[in-house]
């Protein structure tokens, strides 16, 4: 059986979510319509949404932002990422994010972006950077604690907000790292049983 080479066998994943998000952004405004995370649209057994809303953007400059972490986590934690797993990690942060908005954020209607994700990967791989005895992991985690802790108490950049043309969904990055801390730790139990 032919292996994938490593660099393809560790960025296939990121590669892919890129990709489907060029896409979905090149068939706005209909892909933001039919695949963004909107609540009634949700509760009218719309459910695809709840991952669908993770790779849709409201413009480019949201787009290449979201673009531009997808490659800074790839770069941080690029080791970790084998497709299968990173894929399964990416769905799983999708679903968090949007389940987390869904219940505890009820004043939020409508959502689009990788961010929420994105903050769930990033705590996902600090935690396995932890588990792998570096260091950095921990400054990692400390850090995204800060920012997202920070967002909860004063809410999002105005320049960002203003840059997206989308008020920045501060509980999508709390959903979302909270999801990648979770996956982390049953991951980890689940590995300890076997």
């Amino acid at each position: 059986m032919m292996s994938l080479p490593f660099s393809l066998k560790y960025s296939a994943g990121p590669l892919f979510v890129a990709l489907c998000s060029v896409v979905a952004f090149f068939f706005e405004p209909m892909s933001g319509n039919y695949l963004a995370y909107d609540r009634y649209a949700i509760q009218g057994l719309e459910t695809w949404r709840i991952v669908s809303g993770n790779i849709v953007h409201t413009n480019g400059y949201h787009l290449l932002l979201n673009l531009a972490g997808l490659a800074l986590l790839w770069a941080l934690h690029g080791e970790h990422y084998r497709i299968g797993l990173y894929l399964k990690v990416f769905v799983w942060c999708c679903l968090g994010t949007s389940v987390g908005l869904y219940f505890f954020s009820p004043d939020l209607i409508w959502y689009a972006g990788l961010s929420g994700a994105l903050h769930g990967i990033f705590a996902w791989g600090a935690c396995v950077d932890i588990k792998e005895k570096m260091k950095s992991g921990w400054l990692l985690l400390v850090g995204l604690a800060i920012k997202v802790g920070y967002e909860q108490i004063d809410g999002s950049s105005e320049q960002v907000a203003n840059l997206i043309d989308a008020k920045v969904a501060v509980d999508a990055h709390l959903f979302g790292a909270l999801t990648g801390i979770v996956i982390f730790l049953l991951m980890y139990i689940t590995a300890k049983r076997k």
